[in-house]
């Protein structure tokens, strides 16, 4: 029988947020997968990726996070079919990174709908005076003073300089004398863990100018670590047990071991200096001295390979190992310190090398290379493209034919011309044609250029800000004049954490207003307090009466019919001092519990009185629901129910209850006058509807990834 694929991201919280680079992997192993050397995604896991159909990415133009939010309830398809949903922060370039850099930048030569990036000034080998190493450093051989970074460039790379308002209690290495062209080299490596705090130190190596380590420490972070990136870190939670090393411990070790006058060398050391939380003034960074040109940068694995001969950050080890590295960008630096800039672009011709090993990695000698809806072959034996392939480039070498699909004029997506279209509805119907042919597809619809001015987007913004604060929010009352208001916060604290809480006077008898920090705790309140005696009045609690507010109810069942809240509850009622293990302890009887989510003030750092738990199935989270309500966890009782806002919209909701909402209001709602949220309620209908056929007609095991990528 033949195998099915399945795509596994099990993440809550602060971690349903991707990044650029984490989105593009995903992809590129889905398209590409392992023969073709692609890594396999770090924050997710497509099972049997040989067997993948096919990959479309659907690209809803003008269409953001907001849009989502504010048209919930006309997004059935979406948020029926489509499990796994993210947060995906801003790059101005991630379309690019797929499309290619622009029908402006494309050779003459090319064929229509193949993107290249080539820069004429690099395909001419015999002139240096293009090469951006030469532009930057002269052909001239030069002293390693030559090559440390200026205070400016330090400013730019965001490497930690004394006196910055982020650097006030980085620890300086004091190694103030004036450098010289002599002064010893060494080079410095660390390998970091995500904690509580962010990004901290876990290892740290040194060594001296002849490569000999002097320093390969385990150190144990002051936060409680939350992933160890084993993968690329080496560590694991086994390893650092026992270690007893501090950061202030390794500050003191390096300020000792280092000279006056030495020259710190890594790739990217910013990040190392950053994690570190150290300051030093001269640093040689092979990720810069190595210069291309767009701000790209190769990776030290390449650059070992590609200068040094060495095989470094295997794929059969555990991790990376950070005394290798720092090793190999110190003979980095002065290999390029002895042979002299000249030298090292006239005969290492690095961007040649790199498109080499790319194109033998994805292919034969011979590939012809054909988008779909273009007739015109280019050869593997015409001159290679020598800037960063694109997406489409790495798929057109192995001979997949990329479909791309959108209107013209939308952004420099390079588009084949036979394939440009005019509206939604044609890009559907090429789209329903065209797809089943093609492994990897971009489909583009756009709301149109009338409904994504950025007043209209800012109005949007503010409508759902202002929707999810009343859904925040309950009154309660009547209580009796001089009642107490700490036994009253006390009380609706059980139910999750407080934003605010104020007194209502303007009534006859007092009120109380309170605001929660998530969905569930309001709705907790509302069901739980309505009708109970508190503070010795039997009172009413009941959300805020609005014409936005009318469809409440209906918002919240669909929220909790949500697949993605599927076998998710929320437990209220936690006290703040219980950490992440003592939770998983006291939950650990609960069958089928498959994760544990313990929100925090994502400015202080510290955890609120609730947590989300995630089961593996909806039965094992209705047993589980019986079992915690009325539970007494550390002498307090607990209050539970299914989540409404799991993962991503939990942390968008806390960004916006610290937002001061946007401007320009008054303008939003003089526009809407012609353009009403009834039309953009019926264009987001008819866009869900557009996928759901376009879902509906692909072939079974297709990736399918949605993006609403914004208005800016």
């Amino acid at each position: 029988q033949e195998k099915s694929c399945r795509l596994s991201a099990a993440l809550l919280g602060e971690d349903c947020e991707i990044s650029h680079d984490q989105l593009y992997e995903l992809l590129k192993y889905a398209a590409l997968g392992k023969c073709h050397n692609a890594a396999h995604g770090s924050w997710c896991r497509i099972y049997h990726q040989s067997h993948l159909a096919g990959v479309v990415v659907v690209v809803l133009h003008g269409v953001s996070q907001v849009h989502f939010y504010r048209f919930y309830l006309q997004f059935k398809h979406l948020r029926k079919v489509f499990r796994h949903r993210f947060t995906f922060t801003p790059s101005a370039n991630f379309l690019t990174s797929l499309y290619g850099e622009g029908p402006d930048l494309r050779p003459q030569n090319t064929a229509p709908g193949l993107t290249s990036t080539s820069s004429e000034c690099v395909t001419k080998s015999s002139d240096l005076q293009c090469d951006p190493i030469i532009r930057r450093y002269g052909e001239q051989k030069r002293g390693l003073t030559s090559y440390t970074l200026t205070l400016e460039e330090q400013k730019k790379n965001n490497y930690p300089i004394k006196g910055s308002p982020g650097c006030k209690d980085y620890i300086s290495t004091e190694c103030d004398q004036q450098r010289t062209d002599s002064s010893p080299l060494f080079g410095l490596d660390c390998e970091m863990c995500l904690t509580a705090k962010g990004n901290e130190v876990t290892r740290v190596s040194l060594v001296d100018a002849q490569g000999q380590c002097l320093l390969n420490e385990l150190v144990k972070p002051d936060s409680p670590v939350m992933n160890y990136h084993t993968r690329f870190s080496g560590i694991t939670k086994k390893m650092l047990l026992p270690v007893k090393t501090r950061l202030s411990d390794v500050q003191t070790r390096l300020k000792k071991m280092l000279p006056h006058d030495a020259v710190l060398v890594g790739h990217s050391l910013n990040s190392d200096l950053q994690a570190l939380e150290m300051i030093h003034p001269s640093v040689i960074d092979t990720s810069l001295l190595f210069a291309r040109d767009e701000g790209r940068r190769f990776k030290l694995k390449f650059l070992a390979k590609a200068v040094l001969g060495k095989e470094i950050q295997c794929e059969q080890k555990l991790g990376h190992d950070p005394t290798e590295d720092a090793r190999a960008a110190l003979e980095l630096a002065q290999f390029f310190i002895e042979q002299g800039p000249a030298k090292v672009v006239a005969e290492l011709n690095l961007e040649m090398l790199l498109t080499a090993e790319k194109l033998a990695e994805v292919s034969q000698n011979k590939v012809a290379l054909q988008p779909q809806g273009c007739g015109v072959q280019k050869q593997l034996n015409e001159p290679p493209r020598l800037s960063k392939p694109c997406f489409l480039d790495c798929l057109q070498v192995t001979g997949q034919k990329p479909l791309l699909l959108g209107r013209q004029g939308l952004d420099s997506s390079s588009l084949c011309q036979s394939n440009l279209s005019t509206s939604n509805k044609q890009i559907l119907q090429r789209a329903l044609e065209d797809v089943p042919l093609s492994t990897f597809s971009i489909i583009q619809f756009s709301l149109g250029p009338e409904y994504i001015a950025s007043h209209l987007h800012d109005g949007l913004y503010e409508k759902v800000r202002s929707k999810l604060t009343d859904m925040l929010t309950i009154y309660a009352g009547p209580f009796e004049e001089g009642f107490c208001l700490k036994s009253v916060k006390k009380e609706f604290g059980r139910c999750g954490p407080i934003q605010s809480l104020t007194v209502v006077t303007e009534t006859f008898q007092p009120y109380v207003r309170v605001q929660y920090e998530v969905l569930e705790a309001a709705q907790l309140a509302v069901e739980s307090l309505n009708g109970a005696e508190v503070a010795g009045s039997c009172i009413q609690v009941q959300r805020p009466v609005t014409a936005a507010m009318l469809d409440c109810d209906v918002l919240i069942k669909e929220l909790e019919l949500d697949v993605e809240n599927e076998g998710v509850l929320y437990v209220a009622g936690l006290k703040k001092s219980l950490t992440e293990m003592d939770l998983q302890e006291e939950f650990s009887h609960l069958k089928g519990l498959e994760m544990l989510f313990l929100p925090k003030d994502l400015q202080s750092g510290k955890h609120r009185n609730c947590c989300f738990l995630k089961f593996q199935n909806s039965q094992s989270a209705v047993d589980a629901l019986e079992a915690i309500n009325g539970w007494t966890m550390k002498g307090r009782e607990l209050r539970s129910r299914n989540a409404l806002a799991s993962g991503h919209l939990w942390r968008w909701i806390w960004q916006m209850n610290h937002s001061n909402g946007k401007q320009g209001k008054h303008i939003f709602y003089e526009q809407m006058e012609q353009l009403s949220d009834c039309e953009l309620r019926k264009k987001m209908k008819k866009l869900d509807h557009r996928i759901k056929k376009l879902y509906r007609s692909l072939q079974n095991n297709t990736l399918c990834v949605v993006l609403f990528p914004g208005v800016n």
